[in-house]
């Protein structure tokens, strides 16, 4: 049974950071395509971010240059540094998994306010 659980969301002021995690378990994120999707009420997924198993980084257009994805093979989890947060970050955050089904996390909720 594939699971994938993040963490790291929270309310954070503009131009913070935070750090997403996603611990996966059923699979070994390694071999797979891992990224992380957004998404706010009424509006469709968005991409933020992708990392295939020969590391090759994929970004959303909107967070280009603020936003690094990345893999700890020993954990088995893939990460989310996110600086300069705007407010118009503030989205659920999913972590997503092609292996090769796609499977989804239930999501952390990041709010970027003063």
């Amino acid at each position: 049974q594939v699971q994938l659980v993040e963490s790291g969301g929270g309310l954070v002021q503009p131009g913070g950071s935070l750090r997403l995690s996603c611990a996966a378990s059923g699979i070994l994120s390694r071999f797979y395509v891992m990224g992380w999707y957004r998404q706010n009420l009424g509006k469709q997924r968005e991409l933020v971010a992708t990392m295939t198993s020969g590391g090759i980084t994929n970004y959303g257009d909107s967070v280009k240059g603020r936003i690094t994805i990345s893999r700890d093979n020993v954990k088995n989890t893939v990460y989310l540094q996110m600086n300069n947060l705007k407010p118009e970050d503030t989205a659920e955050y999913y972590c997503n998994a092609q292996a090769p089904n796609n499977y989804w996390g239930q999501g952390t909720k990041v709010t970027v306010s003063s």
